[in-house]
């Protein structure tokens, strides 16, 4: 039985190397698998924040809110986008896409 639950996670790109990076409880990271996950509005809202601190330190761009579903053993975005950038650089035949 898998349990899944809605929440979201607060996502940018690091400015020093682009990077798709996830505010953590630890500050930024590029494992989804350890972002925090944001499951009440006030959660949100201080994640954002934090955002908002991290743009104005010139860590992160662009931070913003993805709706990802959170099981037992894995986090996983919603929205097919997301799920691409959580996978890395799409370049090339990496990943079986056409060049």
């Amino acid at each position: 039985m898998v349990i899944s639950s809605k929440s979201q996670v607060l996502t940018a790109n690091r400015l020093g190397d682009g990077r798709v990076v996830y505010l953590s409880g630890e500050g930024w990271t590029t494992d989804l698998e350890q972002a925090r996950l944001l499951s009440d509005p006030g959660a949100a809202e201080t994640a954002e924040q934090e955002g908002r601190e991290a743009v104005a330190a010139r860590l992160v761009v662009e931070p913003y809110l993805i709706d990802v579903a959170a099981e037992i053993d894995r986090v996983e975005p919603v929205r097919l986008r997301e799920r691409i950038r959580a996978e890395g650089p799409s370049t090339g035949n990496s990943r079986g896409y056409a060049a």
